[in-house]
Formats: structure tokens, sequence, C-alpha cells
């Protein structure tokens, strides 16, 4: 019986009826051991399974035993819907096949995680399904990424989660209801329930154990009747929590206790006795290589030996139970208390009894356990382990396993390179602290090994140099990348100086990748130097645009969006962008995927998508978040605040970019700093402060390295000229113009060529270059715009009726897309121009929430939902919610109308 707890009981019923109701959301219990989490929970399963539409229940316990092993608690969790595996996205379900063991193994953790989320859905399509995870901090951190990246993302799934968890373990991002002990008078019902207690003694009672609903049951079992009745006094301290069950412990036998400390590593009934009765038999320990055949053969029927005895004792005191086949611990205080009783020379030797009969990653977590010093093959062992998780994509479990392995490496070089495995490991599981601690450790040894292996120098070089650059300085980022000897890094010390902006650096790196073999990223390195150095580079960056068909690597793609770029074609640079995105979505690029959607973003912006690009800014911004990438989060500010810039959003825009600034000014991400400052120039821009924006779009050409970039330069000069013009700055817009003519000579796309004819348009008031540039667009906001400033030069130059309709389509583009300043631009030129103009009646499309937005275009261009739930990250039944909402909205009943209107 449950008492008290009214407040917790509410918030377990909002959440399952809610999530029933198709308003899926997850709830932390944090609090401290034996205050009676898990009754909650067993009163959250007993409440689903009573509704009306009984509610499928998940669950899960953490085994401390088990939380280096990847995917342990997850299995755990969805053994009992495997079966609806075959329901999910291909990638989504060899993600999660391999995760659990079932198929070849995916490294992709966001697939992984997207999978988990999916299957879920799936489970709760009939009343709902309840997750239910206990001691989660125990859950292995491959199972609670991905657990934790479904709780966060839970909205229109019928799936609730409860996670149980005591001490400090991380949930970061989902809510928290703490679980104190009781309050008085339900802990005094609790009390009278056990036995007769006299009154003060219950006040007493109550106080010193905090309200604790284990504390104080195991504590009255103990107490005699006369102290229960005030006769005798309380001991000091009171027999309570892993003191109590340690003496319950201390009174076992031998036998009894050896049971429970294997039962503290493994659960399984016949593993456990068999480990038992090696014990017991005085058996040497396992060495790492020895084949036991079929060792549990050698100790006869353990059922009929001292092994069950032991057992049976146990359970006779009730400090564990006998489950099927597993042995099960009362509560997870009397492991701890197994644990604090048992020798470190006796844990050492029931973890090789276990290696014995184990296989696999277990038996190398045994080995690894029992062994004392270093030891080469059980540190292989380990690091085989720890190289299969992370082929699962169970990256932080890798890490600690390359770790150890490190620890148990005796040769100074193979343990830098665990260190440096390791490093890698836990920066892909999103946990950059222990990345650099580890890298560090590599280092050291590499530095002080004799006879130093120069490619391992260079990885180790080449990671600490990615990992500054994704969360620290870039240009120190860029000098230690430059250091390398190797093609790969000074492709990255490429990346990390166009990151800073810096011009010079670029260009020398392109002058030493010359000497290397000629190849795809060789060339678009040469190429981006030669480009800034004397404009000569066009020919290399075009072969590799050209080459854009015969790319696989969302990677490649980056590298030719950069080629594209620099060739001044933004529009060509945005298609390449998004085709990075869309294979990095299936094919993942091993926790890069918060920088792939930088440029995602931005290529939605500059296709005139600017919802999109917001809500992939936003996704980009929690993804970066999550694992630790700080430049990464400020590009993804930047992003959302130049869209709010576009919208007129003028306090969302100045947060956005001040957040964004905070941490690319001193970071010395001076393409960032770039990005950040164009908002806001943007902004005065749209509202009309154009002497304002002039000066922004000016401190913009003169920012130098790490407060700038030249990309950011020649992509804002249209801006420029704009602003210019509109502040009679015809000289400097003059300037701008000739500089854009300069950087984009090679530019050959229609979308380049329009802008440059429209800036020529505002500077000489030629009607032809205006009409041209409307003709060649093919970005909506960007043909709006010069539609709007033709149709603003035609109104002052006496022709109004040509003005209207340019003016009109204008209002009605930028008012599709939520570009509100310049819709009232367009609006007050119109009415200007002799038409008695009111707002147009509200476009469809402006109704939809940016995350309907994304997937009606994809299933406009013929996406199915399963490869919609791939490409975003959710769920075929999340994707048909969302399309049950879309329909209404827009007037339309199927998939091929939503085509036709798009």
């Amino acid at each position: 019986m449950l008492y008290g707890r009214s407040a917790e009981t509410a918030a377990i019923d909002d959440l399952i009826g809610a999530a029933a109701a198709g308003a899926g959301r997850a709830l932390v219990l944090r609090g401290e051991a034996g205050v009676g989490k898990s009754s909650l929970l067993d009163l959250a399963a007993s409440r689903a399974t009573a509704m009306a539409a009984p509610v499928v229940v998940l669950r899960a316990q953490g085994v401390e035993g088990e939380a280096d092993l990847a995917f342990a608690a997850l299995h755990q969790l969805l053994r009992p819907v495997t079966g609806l595996l075959g329901t999910l996205p291909g990638p989504q379900r060899d993600a999660v096949s391999g995760a659990l063991g079932l198929a070849a193994p995916s490294a992709d953790r966001f697939l992984v995680s997207a999978g988990v989320l999916s299957l879920l859905a799936e489970a709760a399509a009939g009343g709902g399904l309840l997750c239910l995870a206990d001691d989660f901090q125990w859950f292995d951190r491959a199972s609670a990424d991905a657990v934790l990246f479904a709780a966060r993302r839970l909205r229109t799934e019928k799936v609730s989660m409860l996670l149980a968890v005591r001490g400090d373990g991380q949930c970061k991002g989902v809510p928290e209801l703490p679980v104190g002990g009781l309050d008085p008078e339900s802990a005094v019902r609790l009390l009278d329930s056990k036995a007769v207690v006299a009154p003060g003694v219950r006040a007493q009672l109550v106080s010193l154990t905090g309200g604790n609903p284990l504390v104080l049951g195991e504590t009255v079992a103990l107490l005699s009747a006369d102290r229960l009745a005030g006769r005798a006094p309380l001991p000091d301290p009171l027999p309570g929590g892993e003191q109590l069950f340690g003496e319950q412990v201390a009174r076992l036998s031998g036998d009894a206790r050896r049971v429970l400390l294997i039962a503290s590593l493994e659960s399984d009934l016949s593993l456990v006795l068999y480990a038992a009765a090696h014990l017991s038999a005085g058996d040497p320990s396992p060495g790492p290589e020895e084949t036991s055949g079929n060792p549990r053969s050698d100790y006869g029927n353990p059922l009929e030996g001292r092994p069950m005895a032991g057992l049976h004792e146990a359970e006779s005191v009730g400090l564990v139970t006998i489950s099927g086949e597993k042995v099960r611990f009362r509560h997870p205080l009397v492991r701890s208390a197994v644990h604090a009783s048992a020798s470190s020379v006796e844990l050492r030797r029931a973890h090789a009894a276990l290696a014995g009969l184990v296989e696999g990653d277990r038996r190398a977590r045994h080995l690894a356990a029992a062994t004392v010093g270093q030891d080469e093959a059980v540190a292989a062992a380990l690091a085989a382990s720890a190289a299969r998780a992370q082929a699962r994509g169970g990256y932080g479990d890798a890490a600690n396993a390359f770790a150890r392995a490190a620890e148990l490496t005796p040769e100074p070089l193979t343990r830098a390179r665990r260190f440096k495995d390791a490093s890698a490991a836990a920066w892909l599981g999103g946990r950059p602290g222990q990345a650099q601690t580890y890298l560090a450790d590599a280092r050291r040894l590499a530095a002080l090994a004799t006879g130093a292996d120069g490619g391992l120098v260079e990885e180790i070089g080449q990671l600490r140099g990615r990992f500054e650059l994704n969360s620290g300085d870039a240009a120190e980022a860029m000098r230690m990348l430059a250091a390398g000897r190797g093609m790969g890094m000074l492709a990255d010390a490429c990346e990390a100086a166009n990151c800073v902006g810096d011009v010079d650096t670029i260009i020398e790196i392109g002058r030493r990748a010359r000497a290397f073999p000629r190849g795809f990223v060789r060339d678009v390195v040469v190429g981006m130097g030669a480009m800034l150095a004397d404009g000569s580079g066009g020919e290399l960056l075009r072969g590799a645009v050209e080459r854009a068909d015969e790319l696989a690597e969302a990677a490649e793609f980056l590298w030719a969006s950069a080629a594209a770029s620099y060739l001044g074609e933004a529009d060509a640079a945005a298609e390449l962008a998004g085709r990075a995105g869309r294979v990095a979505r299936v094919s993942g690029m091993a926790g890069q995927l918060p920088v792939v959607l930088e440029y995602l973003s931005t290529a939605e912006r500059l296709k005139g998508r600017p919802a999109e690009s917001a809500a992939i800014a936003e996704e980009g911004l929690a993804l970066a978040r999550e694992a630790g990438y700080r430049n990464s989060e400020a590009a993804h500010l930047a992003n959302l605040a130049v869209v709010a810039a576009l919208r007129g959003e003028e306090e969302a825009c100045r947060r956005y970019g001040e957040q964004a600034l905070a941490i690319a000014v001193p970071h010395r991400v001076g393409l960032r700093v770039g990005v950040a400052a164009y908002a806001l120039a943007l902004l005065d821009l749209g509202l009309g402060r154009f002497a304002a924006a002039h000066d922004r779009f000016m401190a913009i050409t003169r920012a130098g390295p790490g407060a700038g970039h030249p990309t950011v330069v020649w992509r804002t000069t249209p801006d420029r000229v704009e602003a210019a013009v509109a502040a009679g700055e015809i000289e400097a817009a003059r300037e701008a113009l000739a500089g854009l003519e300069r950087w984009a000579a090679e530019a050959r796309t229609p979308e380049s060529r329009a802008l440059r004819l429209r800036c020529r348009g505002l500077l000489d008031g030629d009607a032809a270059d205006f009409e041209e540039a409307l003709r060649l667009h093919q970005e909506p906001f960007e043909g709006a715009r010069t539609a709007m400033l033709y149709g603003e030069r035609l109104r002052r130059t006496q022709e109004p009726g040509k003005a209207r309709g340019h003016l009109r389509a204008a209002l009605e583009t930028f008012q599709r897309l939520g570009a509100e300043p310049w819709a009232r631009r367009a609006l007050d030129e119109l009415r200007a121009a002799g038409e008695a103009a009111e707002r147009p009646a509200s476009d469809a499309w402006a109704a939809l929430t940016p995350q309907e937005l994304r997937i009606a275009r994809l299933v406009a261009e013929g996406a199915s939902s399963k490869e919609v739930a791939v490409r975003l990250f959710l769920s075929p039944r999340t994707v048909e919610y969302h399309l049950y909402k879309i329909y209404p909205k827009l007037g339309i009943t199927s998939r091929t109308e939503l085509a036709r209107l798009l």
C-alpha cells in the first residue's frame, strides 16, 4: 500500500492521461534511495493497465554491474516490442537492430535514438505506451542517451516516460519531480501499519529517518518492543540504509555472502550458481587466453550443492528473490551493502570466476575487473569490446572501455593509442570534458615514448584541433591543425581558417596543399586559397562542384558547397549543403550532425525558406547543446538571429545575436561573428533604418580574422548596396558592386547573376537590369525584394501603373514568407502608387508551424512518411499526425493535392 504521495500520484495520472490523448511527455522522479520511487513506478504501471483502453507498459531497471555494457538497458526495455522493428523506416530499423545485437551494427547514435522514438510510437499505437526506467543512474550510457533523446522529443506520440533516478544522475532537458520523505501524517500511518509505536517514539523515528519509507519500515522491524514503547532509548545511529542491510549481510554464512556477491555482478541464476561453485572449489582464476570448453560441467549440478543452500539462506531472510531465471535483490541498497562487505580480493575473484563462464563483451569486462596491474591480453580483449560498442553507436560506453583498456596496457605507445581512441569515442558521445582528459593522457604518453609513431602523433594533434574547433578557440584550433603534415590535417586546418576568417592562412594552406596528389578535397583547398590570393582558383573549384554527382559522404558535399560559395554561387552552395543534410540524416556523420545542420539551416534561408531554416537551427541548437559543441551552438543562434531579422522580430534578433556573439567573439569564430553582425544589419535594413544598416554593413567589411569573414562580406554585398543607395552613399554602393563583380566573376548560376543585375539597376536606374533580374530569380525572398525595389523605382519615375504589379507580387511573397517589415514596406509603396491596397488574405501556408511546413515540403517532393521520419528524426506516426493537421489547414485531403499546391 502507498501512503501519502498525493502530489506525485496526481503528476503520474496527468502524465499517463496526457499521453493517452496524444500529448506525450516524460518526467524524472529524483530522490534518495528507499524514498519510494520504485513504488511510484509500480503505481504508474497499475494505473496505466487499469485504463479503459489499456496502456502498454515497458519497464527496465538499471543494474550497476551492467552499466558498462552498451545498450544492455535498452535491450531490456525494448525486448517486448522488437517484433515491431519491421515497421520502422529502413535506416532506423537497421540502427536499432544493430544496437540490440539483432543485425549488423550502425555507428550513428542519432539514428539509433530516432529509431527508439519511432519504435515507442509504434508500440503506442493502441491505447498508448508507458515507459518505466528504474535506477536510471545505472543505465549504460548508450541506453541512457537513446532514452533521453526520445524523452526530450515526445510531443504528439501517445508515449509517456517515468525515469526514477537517485544521486546526481544527469537527465538534461527532462522535467523533474523531487521525491522526498513522507509527510509526518503519512509516515505515522506507515509506522502504525508495521507495529505499535508510542507517539513520542513515532515522532522521533519520522524525524530521524526523514520520512524515508524503506528506512522506517526496516528500522521498526529491528527495534525491540521496549524501544518501540519508549521504555528504552533509540539506538544512535538508527540501524538503517546500507548499515542496516550490511548487518544482515554480515550475519549470513560464507556461502550465502559468496552467492550474493556474484549475483551483484550477474543476475542469471545458473551463472551465479556455477560461479559460486567455482569459488567454493577454490579453483584458480582463469587467464584471458584460457579456453575452458564447458567449464560448467566441472562442478556437477549446483542446484544440489553449497551455492544453492547459500542462495536459499539469502532468500529466506528477504535479501533476494528468485524470479524465473533471475536473481533479484530486494532493493539496490542490498547490492550496495554486499559490495561494501566484500574485500577487493573477493571482488576480483568473483569477476574472475564469471569471466571463465561467459564470452564476448561480458568476459572482457569481467577479466578487466579481475586484473591487477597491466596485462596486454586483457587490455586487447577489452579494447576489442570497446570497438564493438562503438560500432553500435555506444560511444560513451566505448570511451570507458577504451580508457580502462589503456590503463591495463603495458606498452606506452599502445596505451597512448587506446587513450586516443577513448578520447574520440567520448567526443562522439557528447562528453567533451572526458574527451579532453583522455586526449591529454594520450599526448603525454606519446611525447614520453621512445620511437614515437609519427602517425599516432598526427592523429592526436588532429583530434586536439578538431575538439578545439568545435568547442574552443577557433584560431588556436587553426594553429594546431596547420602544424600537421598530412592532407587530412591540412584540410581540417583550412576548415578552421575559414571559421576564423583568416584569409592569409587560407592562402598559405592552399599553397601547401599543392604538394599533394590531385584529389577532391585537395583541389577545393588549393582552389579556395588561389581564389583569395589572385582569383585563379576558379577552374579547380568549378571542377569540384561539377563532381557533386559522384559524391557520397555528407562531408564531401559540404566541401563542394564551400567551393560553390567561393565561386560566388550562393544558390548552388545552398543546394549542395541541402544534399549534405539529407545524407547526414540517413547515414550519419558519427556525431557531427549539429555541424551539418549549421549549413543546412543557412541553405534553407538562402533558398527563401525562413520557417524551415529556423526549425533546423532550433533542432541543431538542441543537438549542439546536448553534444557540448559550443561553436556549433553559436552558429545556430546566429542563423536564428538572421531569421528573426527577416521577420522583423527585433527583440528576438538582438537576443539571439547577443547569445551568438557571447560565444563566437571570445572563441574567435569570425564566420559566426559575421553572420550575427549581418542579422543586426538586416534588421535595420528591413525596418527602414538605412543609415544605421549601412554603418553595420561597412563594419562587416572591415572586420579582421576572428571578427568577420570574406564570404559574409560578399554574400551580404547586395544588402550593402541597397542600404548604401537608400542612405545616399552612392560611391560606397559603387565600390561594393565592383567588389562583388570581382568576387563573382566565375559565378554562372541564375541567382548570382540576378543579384548583380539588381545592384546595377539600383545604381544606374536601368529598367532592363531589373527586368532581367526578375526573369532570372529562383529564390522567392530575393525575387520579391527585386520586385519591390523595381516597383519603388517605377513609382518615383512617374510610372505607378507599372509599379503596382511588381509591388503587389512582392507584398504577397513577403507575407507568405512571414517577412513582416518587408511586407509593410511593399504595402506602403503600393498605396503610394495609387492602389487602395489592403493586406491580402493570409496565405494558408502561414498557418503551418515550422515543423509542419518542413513535413509538407518533403511530402510534396514525393517523400513517404518513413522517409520524412528518417530525415527529421521523427517517428512515422508523428509524421502522419502532422499531416492530419496540415491537410485541413491547407484545405486539401491528399498528398497529390499537397504536391500540386506547393
